[in-house]
């Protein structure tokens, strides 16, 4: 559970994965203002719903979520963006640094602690 509600959009491609990211978050305290299927509609989401978090998959169809992480980080809100993928975070570690993402939480390690814990 989270000491602060923050609001999060999800962006993913797999919508079970979304429906069950939702019902965890959600559960665990935080307040899931709407999801997208592919970068551009999460871009024009995060911009009119202004999250306070991005949870944004590695993989879209229209983009790689490392370089989609700078637009999201550029919009005017300035979301925080934890990328999440079935990748292993060792797959990604070396990527992390150099990109706009606050963090990585594996898709099968989501929760709302893992969220609160790279937000902290």
């Amino acid at each position: 559970m989270t000491a602060v509600l923050m609001s999060v959009l999800i962006v993913d491609d797999h919508a079970r994965f979304r429906a069950r990211a939702r019902r965890m978050l959600e559960a665990e305290g935080f307040d899931v203002l709407g999801e997208a299927q592919d970068g551009a509609s999460g871009l024009a989401a995060a911009a009119e719903l202004e999250p306070d978090v991005v949870l944004l998959d590695v993989h879209l169809p229209d983009g790689d979520g490392f370089e989609l992480a700078e637009s999201f980080a550029a919009l005017a809100a300035r979301p925080v963006v934890v990328l999440t993928s079935s990748l292993e975070a060792s797959d990604v570690a070396s990527l992390l640094p150099d990109s706009a993402a606050r963090g990585f939480v594996p898709k099968d390690e989501l929760s709302g602690p893992a969220l609160a814990a790279v937000l902290a």
